[in-house]
């Protein structure tokens, strides 16, 4: 799958006005599998001591990531309201966290060093 591919599938998915956060869950492990074949993207993964991150991405299976989703424009992606319990806890407990709402993405690493990187519709 190309990002392009990606965009048209979630465009045709907002379209439609029934979209949750969980509609865009496939089209994001594909992304990435496909982007990076040697990673195995898993959805709903056992529960951290830290909580439950909606994926985990593995390579030879270690755990290189976590990915915490949310629906597409939400309004605290850099989890300084209503996110902010949650993230200020992923950020602390795992090492490489990505949280994003399908589109936005804020990448936090090594206890808190941040990128942020956007796919436009």
């Amino acid at each position: 799958m190309t990002i392009q591919q990606y965009l048209d599938l979630i465009h045709k998915q907002v379209k439609l006005g029934n979209a949750t956060e969980h509609t865009f869950r496939g089209y994001l492990s594909q992304l990435i599998e496909t982007i990076s074949p040697e990673t195995l993207v898993t959805n709903e993964p056992k529960r951290q001591k830290c909580g439950a991150p909606d994926y985990i991405l593995t390579q030879k299976g270690i755990p290189i990531g976590y990915i915490e989703a949310k629906d597409i424009g939400d309004k605290d992606l850099a989890g300084e309201k209503a996110n902010k319990e949650q993230f200020d806890r992923y950020k602390k407990a795992l090492q490489n966290i990505i949280f994003t709402d399908y589109l936005n993405f804020n990448f936090y690493w090594g206890g808190g060093a941040k990128t942020e990187f956007y796919l436009v519709l």
